[in-house]
């Protein structure tokens, strides 16, 4: 009776084993799925973390209880290599050789995404200074005025400065800019119908002899309010009541689809951008992608660029720093003509709802 019940328990584990496995696989190739054909099944990515750690518990059981079937989990993680490698690569650490350019990627929250800090500009400013980057992009820089206050440090680097207002209006105010070392030759902003308080915006930069098309990007966010994320944060506990579990998945998943599909649109709409100058000129895509590593948005981009953070960087690297809400949602592309290199998440800078992202660029092969 006992070796009979042995014999089941296994046979039980071992399919939802396989399950998993088969879950896992789906969800992280989900990034190859248009939102707009299939909004719902394109936000699954964002689970895909979660199935990874499941499959190693299955692991670690069937270590302990029967290490026999420990290939099940083992053949499911070759099986998702590529996506694995996406959300969280492990590359050795290599130093920027002379020449490379430090370009730092930043949502600073209007700079005050964390009110900690009761002078939030100016903790962001003196961030962005001390860093000595060539090339800094600000996403939500909505208090255009301040960046003035950059060119009293012309001789650390940040003398060329522009900022693009993507809305203004009584209830939203949302702007891009970057402050660079190099002379800003001309800005493009790229058309999308979806935007509302989002944009793209496109900077030509004048690199000793090269021309460095710059690309600074705040896509459609998820528009989740305080309260959608506190109950987010219960469904994710366990702390719902039963009966509101399933309304409250529905309303949650319905925003992320909505803004998905808008996302897939703007996307599409910079990649199109993009495809006219690869080739021609070196090209930088950064910014807040209001998306996951498997997701559609970071697929359509690394078709055509390298991914800095999965090209060079180290562990999953958390951008977005709201509990619960944990992604890297922030991110660097470079076409082939570039190398990057150390490309990681700042997380000591916490003036902000994301960290600052940062990587050197060397223009050429290498």
């Amino acid at each position: 009776m006992i070796s009979k019940l042995k014999k089941w328990t296994v046979q039980l584990m071992t399919g939802a084993n396989v399950a998993t496995v088969v879950v896992m696989l789906l969800l992280g190739y989900s990034d190859r799925i248009h939102p707009a054909d299939h909004p719902l099944v394109s936000t699954l990515g964002m689970a895909f973390p979660i199935l990874l750690v499941i499959n190693m518990a299955f692991l670690l059981f069937w270590l302990i209880f029967k290490w026999t079937r420990a290939w099940v989990p083992v053949v499911g993680f070759i099986l998702a290599y590529v996506p694995i490698s996406i959300y969280m690569p492990i590359n050795v650490s290599q130093s920027p050789p002379e020449g490379a350019l430090k370009l730092v990627s930043y949502n600073v929250c209007s700079y005050g995404g964390n009110y900690k800090y009761e002078q939030g500009f100016e903790k962001v400013r003196d961030y962005l200074v001390d860093e000595q980057a060539d090339i800094v992009c600000l996403q939500e820089d909505n208090d255009t005025w301040r960046r003035y206050c950059f060119l009293q440090y012309e001789d650390k680097g940040l003398a060329y400065n522009d900022t693009v207002v993507l809305c203004h209006d009584s209830q939203r105010f949302n702007c891009l800019g970057i402050h660079t070392r190099f002379p800003i030759i001309r800005r493009e902003q790229i058309q999308y119908s979806t935007a509302s308080n989002n944009g793209s915006v496109a900077w030509w930069l004048q690199v000793d002899k090269d021309t460095v098309v710059v690309v600074n990007n705040h896509f459609e966010s998820c528009h989740l309010n305080q309260e959608d994320r506190e109950q987010y944060r219960q469904l994710l506990k366990g702390e719902m009541a039963r009966d509101s579990v399933r309304a409250e998945s529905q309303l949650l998943m319905v925003k992320l689809a909505e803004a998905n599909a808008k996302r897939s649109q703007q996307i599409e709409a910079v990649c199109e951008y993009v495809d006219q100058y690869i080739g021609t000129y070196p090209v930088i895509v950064c910014g807040d992608f209001n998306d996951n590593p498997i997701s559609f948005s970071c697929h359509m981009m690394a078709k055509r660029l390298q991914d800095c953070f999965v090209e060079t960087g180290r562990g999953i690297g958390l951008s977005y720093n709201q509990k619960a809400f944990s992604f890297r949602i922030d991110h660097i592309f470079c076409s082939s003509d570039i190398t990057p290199y150390q490309c990681y998440v700042d997380s000591k800078m916490d003036a902000s709802d994301h960290f600052p992202m940062v990587c050197w660029l060397k223009i050429g092969v290498k």
